[in-house]
């Protein structure tokens, strides 16, 4: 198979969701799938000694540990990941997740399989994110139940693409119910990926904040600590109101309202 015939098969199998450039001696694959911060996923093709390798030449590995104060996966982390190759048919290696076309097997369908994967071990990220604010998640709980709230925490709903996110409280008022997600980090470098993150799922959820019965997006910043730009809360205003830890009774008027 020479370069010309994986472009060929590429067009063929993929179709216009997929692009398709040239990439040192690789065939970069630009797929619609996401990180979690809002860039797209690619792959890379090459032919070695006449065998086409499908891989990630271990970008999603390489995106975690920039979105994670400690470079090191946890035991459960490393386990995940093992899961999700399985799953996928994909190998884990040196950091890369990659998969041979075999004979006879669709180059599309090998692309799939390790695009998949590098969406699911992207999503370790929740991991990082659930652990840093685990804390500040319980003292909001607390307030709401001090308020009398009526709330749900992380309930699973369904975006536009079809991609599942869980909000961090479902608030309920007589007025209005209200979507939150909680902000925090101790890190500046991971202040940005997290408020890309958030800023992703309003977009996703978006149809939720139209209609009679419209949902409320808010974002509320743990702001003890500095690690936020006021680019960050830019970004945050675009599609959801901002609220800061910092003032609870303001947090809990803007529910209530």
């Amino acid at each position: 198979m020479t370069q010309a015939d994986i472009s060929q098969e590429f067009t063929t199998g993929l179709g216009e969701l997929f692009t398709c450039s040239q990439h040192d001696n690789y065939q970069r694959i630009r797929t619609p799938y996401l990180y979690p911060d809002g860039d797209n996923i690619d792959v890379f093709c090459q032919l070695q000694d006449g065998v086409l390798l499908v891989s990630d030449l271990g970008e999603t590995t390489r995106w975690l540990r920039m979105q994670n104060v400690s470079p090191r996966r946890s035991t459960k982390q490393k386990a995940i990941i093992e899961d999700i190759c399985l799953t996928h048919g994909v190998e884990f290696f040196r950091g890369m997740l990659q998969a041979r076309c075999g004979s006879g097997e669709q180059l599309a369908t090998v692309i799939f399989r390790v695009s998949q994967a590098a969406l699911r071990v992207s999503d370790l990220w929740f991991t990082f994110r659930t652990r840093c604010i685990e804390s500040i998640t319980d003292e909001v709980t607390d307030f709401l139940d001090e308020k009398q709230f009526a709330f749900e925490r992380r309930e699973k709903l369904v975006g536009r693409s079809g991609r599942h996110w869980l909000p961090d409280f479902h608030v309920r008022t007589v007025r209005r119910s209200s979507l939150v997600y909680v902000l925090s980090t101790g890190s500046k470098s991971a202040g940005r990926a997290i408020v890309n993150q958030v800023h992703t799922a309003w977009y996703d959820l978006n149809h939720l904040a139209a209609g009679p019965e419209a949902l409320r997006f808010v974002s509320l910043f743990d702001d003890m600590a500095d690690v936020w730009s006021d680019e960050d809360f830019r970004l945050a205003e675009q599609l959801s109101i901002v609220a800061r830890w910092s003032q609870p009774d303001e947090f809990a008027d803007l529910l209530a309202a």
